[in-house]
């Protein structure tokens, strides 16, 4: 995508705020179903990132899979889970908050060190042509190359991954089960 300078400079600036403000909400709302839709956001703010950056395969897999897939079951999952919220917007902090506050400022600055100390400028994309020597277009060309290490060279990485997101989701069915369990207990005593 071809946008002159300060467009593009104003379009990145107000993804990663966008961004950032969304990914606060998602952690602090103390409501699961916002967080939730937060998270769906964010995830669709990522996908405008990579639009952004040329990269339209990733974007749509982004959308497809995060947004479609991965947010829809969250929120399934969240509407088993019938929990009564609490409107304060912190509800205590524990040790545990602390640490763990800590360990993400410092992962946060950690990153933030590498990205500025990183010359960009020496970064770019290596094409290659096809063997038969006729042209095929670059996006078609990095699409079957993501493919081809997906299957082959990531194969472990992707079904670990894919067998992780079921763990999650069954582990949210089990946690509402249990507490729909823990009520109905509580209500008879």
């Amino acid at each position: 995508m071809k946008l002159a300078e300060s467009f593009h400079e104003t379009i990145l600036t107000s993804l990663e705020m966008s961004l950032v403000l969304g990914s606060l909400g998602v952690v602090l709302f103390t409501n699961i179903v916002y967080s939730a839709f937060l998270l769906g956001f964010v995830s669709a703010r990522i996908s405008l990132l990579y639009l952004l950056l040329g990269a339209d395969f990733i974007a749509a897999a982004q959308i497809l899979i995060y947004v479609g897939a991965v947010n829809v079951s969250i929120v399934f999952a969240v509407m088993l889970i019938n929990k009564k919220q609490s409107q304060k917007f912190f509800l205590s902090w524990t040790i545990g908050d602390g640490i763990t506050s800590i360990i993400c400022a410092s992962i946060f600055l950690l990153l933030s060190n590498a990205i500025s100390k990183t010359s960009w400028s020496k970064i770019y994309l290596v094409t290659q042509s096809n063997k038969g020597g006729e042209s095929i277009p670059e996006s078609v060309d990095s699409i079957r190359r993501i493919g081809s290490k997906l299957l082959t060279d990531f194969i472990i990485p992707f079904e670990l991954m894919s067998i992780l997101l079921l763990v999650a989701l069954v582990g949210a069915i089990v946690l509402a089960r249990r507490e729909e369990i823990l009520d109905m207990e509580e209500d008879i005593s």
